[in-house]
């Protein structure tokens, strides 16, 4: 599996990729800006990543917008729903604006409120079928 992990903030990232790591090829970006160039090369390159966990509140570019241009390039490239990476929206925010605008808007797959539990993060990853 390949992971990318976008925050702005080192522990968050930190944390992420400790947990990951064991399962997974992880890639870290610290903005939306970043991630979306290297979610287009992963593409390109034919070596897409299966996970995007990301951050909604960054510098440069936020989550939101970050997630919408993903998945702009996923329907530009011709990708099936089934074919589109899984992304776990994963934020200190609680506010049921930025849920929604992540689900409907963005296309995001999972919700989950910092700060992550170990057990709860693998259980989602398993409901996306991602893991065993």
């Amino acid at each position: 599996m390949r992971v990318l992990i976008v925050d702005d903030d080192f522990y968050s990232r930190i944390m992420l990729h400790d947990m990951m790591r064991p399962v997974a090829e992880c890639h870290i970006a610290v903005n939306g800006e970043e991630a979306v160039g290297a979610f287009k090369k992963a593409l390109e390159d034919g070596r897409p990543y299966d996970l995007v966990c990301m951050d909604l509140v960054m510098p440069e570019m936020d989550g939101q917008q970050a997630l919408r241009e993903m998945r702009a390039y996923e329907e530009e490239m011709g990708l099936s729903d089934a074919q589109r990476c899984k992304v776990i929206v994963i934020s200190m925010l609680e506010d049921s604006r930025e849920t929604n605008d992540a689900f409907f808007l963005g296309g995001a797959d999972c919700f989950l409120v910092k700060p992550i539990e170990e057990e709860r993060f693998m259980a989602e990853l398993r409901a996306l079928e991602l893991m065993a």
